[in-house]
């Protein structure tokens, strides 16, 4: 459920938010940020594909040394269908196109789907500006501890402390100094408290939202 991360190993550390497919509009994002791929690490908060032109080269980001991602709520959709589950919710949020895939291309972005399954819920990394904690949707708890149990689905689920501190009722997360979250699309990314969420919408025409930790 958790990984962590010691940014000393990176040059530079990015975090980008919700890709859904847009692949081009990310490698457009690291060109203007002149992302070295040798030496730098990007974060994904989840939701790689789905809704957008480019699955699945977005799911294929999970085999890059350089690449690092939570799971989101449209990967954890895609694991549950492959396993039986029924198929009405993620065709109902975009998982159409794999539907539509011939039998070769369905195949290997299965084969990616299962690894997905791997990705961790939570990602601490350690920098030299301080401790933050990435996950998709948020961390549900007041308290961050490495390792502890927590409700999967409200990781990659919940809205709730999000609306609450857009009603201006927010507090901290003790345990850590950031936490970043995407998975609510926002016009611009928000800051409440030590909680930033940077799903910016891009696959509805807003930027993709690349931040620098380190």
């Amino acid at each position: 459920m958790y990984h962590k991360i010691d940014g000393s190993e990176y040059r530079r550390i990015f975090v980008v938010g919700d890709i859904h497919g847009c692949y081009k509009k990310l490698m457009d994002a690291l060109d203007r940020v002149q992302f070295e791929r040798s030496v730098d690490l990007l974060v994904s908060v989840g939701d790689l594909a789905d809704r957008g032109p480019q699955n699945i080269e977005c799911y294929e980001l999970i085999n890059a040394n350089w690449f690092r991602a939570a799971r989101g709520n449209h990967e954890q959709m895609a694991i549950d269908v492959l396993a039986g589950g029924e198929a009405d919710s993620w065709m109902a949020n975009g998982g159409r196109w794999f539907f539509s895939l011939d039998d070769s291309k369905k195949s290997q972005v299965e084969q990616l789907i299962k690894q997905a399954e791997q990705l961790p819920l939570v990602i601490e990394i350690t920098t030299e500006h301080g401790k933050y904690v990435i996950a998709h949707a948020d961390y549900p708890s007041d308290e961050y501890v490495y390792g502890k149990a927590i409700n999967q689905h409200l990781v990659v689920w919940n809205r709730k402390r999000l609306s609450a501190a857009m009603k201006g009722e927010s507090e901290e997360i003790t345990g850590a100094d950031k936490f970043i979250f995407g998975h609510t699309p926002l016009v611009k990314p928000l800051l409440f408290k030590n909680q930033l969420y940077i799903d910016t919408g891009a696959v509805f025409g807003n930027r993709l939202t690349v931040i620098q930790i380190q």
